[in-house]
């Protein structure tokens, strides 16, 4: 019985009955063998690579946004009112989206009420209007002692305000809170390089050209109940 153990005589004769794997091309006698590895490496290098494609060739911009409210506040906020929230300035008094689609990923909203007493937050994303997809969920947070209310809401994947959605005046969110709340609003805009929307209320002694923010409620300083956390307001 053959021994299988390297060395044996069987060993060596496997060896010239089996040739070794070689990584070269068949070619006639007389002639250089060239590896393939080799070969393939020079054809790869001749090959000019395609331009890549382009995923998205939008101007796309993530941002949270906060907001103070400045009284007692139960507002339906629309997606025009979202997307009014940064414009630019075309006149004192005229003013245009910075972007024409916006979704939102998160609300979070915190409250803090006086000892002894009890506020309320309430918040529930878009859905009751015929057409209009939403999770209906309703989110409900009481401060309690030194503790503050707080509401932490992200919508459904098949929610309306979960995909894009241009300037209009369906419901996004409709939140109720006290004096004082913070307000968080995880965004995405996007832009389609069309013709820019302008903002649903006029602007007051605005300098052309400046980016400007606006309250939740899409309303000028003024008149808004939700103040920007952020200075540059008009």
């Amino acid at each position: 019985m053959y021994s299988l153990a390297h060395g044996s005589g069987y060993y060596h004769l496997c060896e010239h009955i089996l040739p070794a794997k070689n990584n070269t091309k068949t070619v006639k006698r007389g002639t250089v063998r060239t590896p393939r590895r080799f070969a393939s490496r020079q054809m790869a290098q001749t090959i000019i690579p395609r331009p890549p494609s382009i995923g998205t060739y939008n101007i796309r911009h993530n941002v949270r946004v906060r907001f103070i409210t400045n009284a007692t506040v139960l507002a339906n906020i629309t997606f025009q009112n979202l997307l009014d929230t940064i414009l630019i300035s075309t006149s004192a008094t005229a003013g245009f989206d910075l972007f024409e689609f916006v979704k939102i990923r998160r609300i979070e909203m915190w409250a803090l009420g006086t000892i002894g007493s009890s506020d309320a937050l309430s918040l529930q994303y878009g859905g009751g209007v015929a057409g209009i997809v939403g999770d209906n969920r309703i989110h409900v947070s009481n401060s309690m002692g030194i503790e503050p209310a707080y509401i932490n809401a992200k919508p459904s994947p098949k929610a309306l305000v979960s995909n894009y959605q241009m300037s209009t005046t369906a419901l996004a969110f409709t939140l109720e809170a006290p004096a004082g709340c913070v307000v968080d609003v995880e965004l995405s805009f996007i832009n389609s390089y069309g013709n820019a929307v302008a903002a649903q209320n006029a602007l007051v002694a605005a300098t052309v050209g400046t980016v400007y923010l606006r309250g939740l409620d899409g309303l000028a300083a003024a008149t808004t109940k939700f103040t920007p956390a952020f200075a540059v307001f008009i």
